[in-house]
């Protein structure tokens, strides 16, 4: 049998179509050959040795997929299998525009070794679950976002290119912020891997957050604005209990999930205090909101909606706590019935800002502004001041009820 002959656009193209599969081996690449299908299709493969079976790895049709990219893509191919890494779990082909083989079959509960999928795992049970107040916020972020594009792929083969790619698209679908929520998850995800020996290195190399600088929200609802809010939340929202949580929110100024979250054992009538239990807090310390009598009013009524359910604002059958979002898509959603009342477009956060700044408003000493919304001392002031503040912490969300109570009384 004589010499194979070398590949040339113009053999390749004399090569007929038969009854039944066929292919040529490319003299120059090892374990490269052209496959001819009964059609006339002519399709390269890459044949190669995966832990002693025979495998292969589809490179593209020709003419899409020419000569000299096929010999890259081989040689590609090679050089990750003598890393000890399957080259179709390399993502070879995807980065050439091609299709990608699927490699060996994994599963959500075990996934295949080095995978993207692994790696997700191990930082979300080790790093992330420990860590996190809400691990479940950054597995939603990893699922949509990062496992939906990368899952099969094998960590060590992810380049700082396509990093840079996956953050453009979350930019260019409009999602700024999240682009920089990824960024930084998938750095802190890398950087796992390299101390758990799943990586070698990172492929996030970035200078900047791929979002950009974010710009903190200042939105704040103006006096006029407070009155046409409390004028017409029970009309705008469509559910009493929103409507009573909303001004509870604003009389408050707790956040919308410590609000949800609430057991009606926390609540106590008779001493007019809301324990917030360690657990329900960002800081993650347990503190005692005093609440105006204006805020026992809206809590009453609140108990009577909920019925004989432990939860303060609970699903509809009473069983668990609503989610926090149901909010911010209600007050989302009746923006512009808010907006023809006067109130321009805002989100349930900003009702904590508007209190904030109008304790400032009052006078109110600024490190009680900052308790009666729950934010910590500095840990030096809190070594060497001891006293509690409850009495000017409820001092200062009584002045604000009385200040909201002349604005609705003025409507």
């Amino acid at each position: 049998m004589g010499p194979r002959k070398r590949f040339s656009p113009n053999y390749i193209d004399s090569l007929p179509k038969r009854d039944h599969r066929y292919f040529e081996t490319d003299p120059e690449v090892e374990g490269l050959q052209l496959h001819v299908e009964p059609t006339g299709k002519k399709v390269w493969r890459w044949r190669f040795r995966w832990r002693g079976a025979r495998s292969k790895l589809t490179l593209g049709k020709w003419p899409e997929r020419g000569i000299a990219d096929a010999h890259g893509l081989a040689g590609e191919a090679r050089a990750f299998l003598e890393k000890g890494i399957d080259p179709r779990a390399a993502g070879i082909v995807g980065r050439h525009r091609a299709p990608v083989v699927t490699p060996e079959p994994v599963t959500d509960d075990k996934p295949a070794p080095y995978s993207v999928a692994h790696l997700a795992r191990e930082f979300m049970t080790r790093h992330v679950a420990p860590n996190r107040r809400r691990p479940e916020q950054v597995q939603r972020i990893l699922d949509k976002d990062v496992l939906s594009a990368w899952r099969t792929r094998d960590a060590r083969t992810i380049t700082p290119r396509e990093v840079v790619d996956l953050l453009d698209g979350i930019v260019d679908r409009g999602s700024r912020v999240m682009a920089n929520r990824v960024a930084k998850i998938l750095d802190q995800m890398f950087r796992f891997g390299i101390q758990r020996v799943i990586v070698d290195d990172s492929p996030v190399k970035l200078l900047m957050p791929p979002g950009g600088k974010e710009k903190p929200r200042e939105r704040t609802l103006t006096d006029d604005e407070i009155k046409a809010f409390l004028a017409s939340v029970d009309d705008v929202m469509r559910s009493p209990r929103t409507s009573r949580a909303l001004r509870i929110l604003l009389l408050t100024g707790v956040r919308r999930s410590e609000l949800t979250t609430a057991r009606w054992h926390d609540i106590n009538f008779d001493t007019a205090t809301w324990h917030l239990p360690a657990t329900a807090t960002k800081s993650q310390v347990a503190r005692d909101v005093p609440l105006s009598a204006w805020t026992l009013k809206e809590f009453r009524k609140l108990k009577v909606l909920a019925g004989r359910s432990r939860y303060v604002f609970p699903v509809e059958d009473g069983s668990a706590p609503a989610d926090a979002k149901l909010l911010t898509r209600s007050v989302a959603r009746c923006a512009k019935a808010f907006k023809a009342k006067g109130v321009a477009p805002f989100r349930v956060h900003d009702l904590r800002r508007t209190l904030r700044t109008g304790l400032g408003r009052l006078k109110i000493r600024p490190d009680i502004a900052e308790l009666a919304i729950g934010h910590k001392r500095h840990k030096l002031i809190e070594a060497y001041d001891t006293h509690d503040y409850d009495a000017e912490v409820r001092a200062a969300l009584d002045a604000w009820a009385a200040h909201l109570e002349k604005l609705a009384v003025q409507l």
